[in-house]
């Protein structure tokens, strides 16, 4: 079941419609801590640090970029990013 939910959620991640190139606003947004340098941030492309924040669904992970969650900071500083922004970020460092 949670290899379903874990596939489902890629899936979805997948077909986020951005405006922001996800790229980009990696590096001008999340490079600072997704890079290595927080170790509690995990890393762009280790996918087994992202398995267990993508098994919480799309909408969770949004909800902590947008809010905050322990030492990420609100908007995880991308103050003109949507939540499809979010979305296409997430997956694009996920892989």
């Amino acid at each position: 079941m949670k290899k379903i939910l874990a596939a489902a959620c890629l899936l979805a991640l997948s077909n986020a419609h951005a405006a922001q190139d996800p790229e980009a606003v990696f590096n001008r947004a999340c490079t600072m801590c997704h890079s290595g340098q927080l170790p509690m941030a995990p890393k762009k492309g280790d996918q087994a640090a992202w398995k267990p924040r993508l098994e919480q669904g799309t909408d969770v992970l949004v909800k902590h970029v947008t809010e905050g969650f322990n030492a990420m900071p609100a908007r995880g500083l991308c103050m003109d990013c949507s939540a499809e922004d979010y979305k296409a970020v997430i997956a694009w460092m996920s892989k």
